[in-house]
């Protein structure tokens, strides 16, 4: 068995969608009395499940109303982003390398399994993905490291044999905090907000993971 793993994010990994969910937040938002702001995004949204957002901007709602907010939110967010959604440059690629060297892999997202299933089947990369843990597999959110230590379990490693993609402040201080390696995306933040991560791409293209798993952990 091989000795590491990749564990992937989603949502600004697998595909640039928080320009999506920005709008839809902030049509949603606005929908529902609440002004949002760049720092409610970065602070308080992204990297975290609807459950923790919802209830931080608009306080204890009862769990039927909390489920419709988000559901609500989400069905946006697909209708809006349907149309141009795509993989990130260059994952096809990787994610074949990662066929053809054996290595496993797998998605830790705090997205519920609609948007993932919505992903994976219009970004067609189903194929690549056994192991798949959403915001149901989880009761903490990111920054908390509850999700990359579960998608490490599934994966029969110990998360510091792991190299987790991350774009959000929350996904890498969660990795970081579960004992993974942590390769930051710039999609969602700057290469300078994502200096505690190891190592910092702009996307896939040209990504060997062999040469990347000896650069991490030389």
């Amino acid at each position: 068995m091989n000795e590491h793993a990749i564990i992937f994010d989603m949502d600004g990994v697998i595909v640039d969608s928080n320009p999506y969910h920005k709008i839809a937040l902030n049509q949603f938002c606005a929908k529902h009395g609440y002004h949002l702001t760049e720092d409610d995004l970065r602070s308080k949204i992204y990297g975290r499940t609807n459950k923790e957002w919802i209830t931080t901007l608009f306080g204890a709602l009862p769990s039927d109303q909390l489920l419709r907010y988000g559901e609500e939110k989400e069905a946006l967010y697909r209708e809006l982003f349907e149309k141009d959604i795509k993989p990130v440059d260059g994952l096809i690629d990787f994610l074949n390398l990662l066929d053809e060297y054996n290595i496993p892999r797998a998605i830790g997202t705090s997205a519920p399994r609609a948007n993932v299933d919505f992903t994976l089947m219009k970004t067609e990369t189903h194929r690549f993905f056994s192991i798949i843990l959403d915001e149901s597999h989880v009761n903490h959110s990111k920054p908390n490291p509850e999700i990359y230590i579960k998608v490490a379990q599934q994966l029969g490693l110990p998360p510091q044999q792991c190299i987790v993609f991350e774009d959000s402040l929350s996904g890498v201080l969660s990795a970081r905090a579960a004992g993974a390696k942590v390769v930051g995306i710039t999609t969602t933040h700057t290469a300078g907000e994502l200096a505690n991560a190891d190592f910092i791409i702009a996307d896939f293209k040209n990504l060997n993971p062999k040469t990347l798993i000896e650069k991490i952990f030389g």
